[in-house]
């Protein structure tokens, strides 16, 4: 997830996700990735504030920072993963 200048949210994920999950994780995965942009829009600071302490289940939050600059390997996903 990522937090644009303009408070927007943008949610990447692997293209392949489907395959690197459990799947009896799937089902779970992609209901929230259905929900993720339509809560962003509605109300983005709590949902910003969730994911970035998220921590059971298939989801857990790894890193949480103000600027991906320093992160080459974030920064490099980020061209590679689609958006939902």
């Amino acid at each position: 997830m990522l937090d644009d200048s303009k408070g927007g949210l943008h949610f990447l994920v692997h293209p392949g996700w489907r395959d690197i999950v459990q799947a009896e994780d799937i089902d779970y995965l992609d209901a929230l990735f259905q929900d993720f942009p339509v809560r962003s829009r509605l109300h983005p600071e709590a949902l910003f504030d969730q994911i970035s302490s998220i921590g059971v289940g298939p989801i857990v939050t790894r890193m949480v920072g103000e600027e991906i600059s320093g992160h080459p390997a974030l920064v490099e996903m980020r061209f590679y993963f689609v958006q939902l």
